[in-house]
């Protein structure tokens, strides 16, 4: 299987620094990560052999079917076209998530190519991605809860953390300021899966014939897929027991 990821990087700009300058709300901001995610959809419409994209914070992964024969399967190809593809999607899409508040500069995206031979490579890949979300997610959390609720400046913050294990970042959650780590939201926890589904569209067509005067409804039915958006669980059985067509078989 070939994934392609692309992550957010610019030339000279730290990663977060872009965060910063264009104001993202912390330790989440809604309105960039739809932003990612119609830049992802945008990517799957052009490259409909990619089966699932998985997205989280400032990157998307990008799965092609093992069968996939788009640009002879050459790396570079498919590498850059993905990342040009999902900079412009960005760019392009900017303000139907951040309205009026202007783009101060060309987002760059870069990317990397990665080929796992077998289908568990390819889960345990979705899955470190996932389990990074989770940890970085429940870092900042409780990061920007003990900066912004607590008092805590960031340096005064990160000393209070140090050392600290996922049952105590969630102890100091709950006890300090209420939070139940497993009610916030998904998209947060879990990130974004895109994946196809299909959907029946029905219409209805008049249809006159030549020797009718008057025409008459038919109601037709067809058959369409689109890329679907989820917030599930990727290291468990239940998505791939569901999405069996995601895995082509090893070879």
């Amino acid at each position: 299987m070939m994934i392609v990821m692309v992550k957010r990087g610019y030339l000279g700009v730290p990663l977060g620094r872009f965060a910063e300058q264009h104001d993202f709300a912390k330790p989440n901001d809604d309105r960039a990560l739809g932003l990612m995610t119609r830049s992802a959809r945008s990517v799957m419409e052009a490259l409909e052999d990619v089966v699932v994209a998985y997205g989280q914070s400032d990157e998307y992964s990008f799965v092609f079917k093992r069968s996939s024969n788009w640009f002879k399967r050459r790396a570079s190809k498919l590498m850059t076209h993905v990342a040009s593809q999902f900079s412009s999607s960005y760019v392009f899409y900017w303000r139907d998530f951040f309205g009026e508040q202007e783009l101060l500069y060309p987002p760059g995206f870069d990317g990397r190519v990665v080929l796992y031979p077998s289908n568990q490579n390819l889960r345990d890949y979705l899955s470190w991605r996932q389990a990074d979300c989770h940890i970085n997610n429940l870092y900042n959390t409780v990061f920007w809860s003990l900066v912004q609720k607590g008092g805590l400046t960031t340096a005064q913050a990160e000393e209070r953390l140090r050392g600290t294990m996922a049952a105590d970042k969630n102890e100091i959650l709950f006890s300090e300021f209420n939070i139940n780590y497993n009610n916030e939201p998904l998209v947060h926890r879990k990130g974004t899966v895109l994946v196809w589904k299909k959907f029946d569209e029905t219409t209805t067509k008049q249809i006159k014939l030549p020797h009718e005067e008057k025409g008459k409804d038919v109601v037709v039915t067809r058959t369409r897929t689109k890329v679907v958006e989820q917030h599930c669980d990727l290291i468990g059985d239940q998505f791939w027991d569901e999405h069996p067509e995601v895995l082509e078989g090893d070879r």
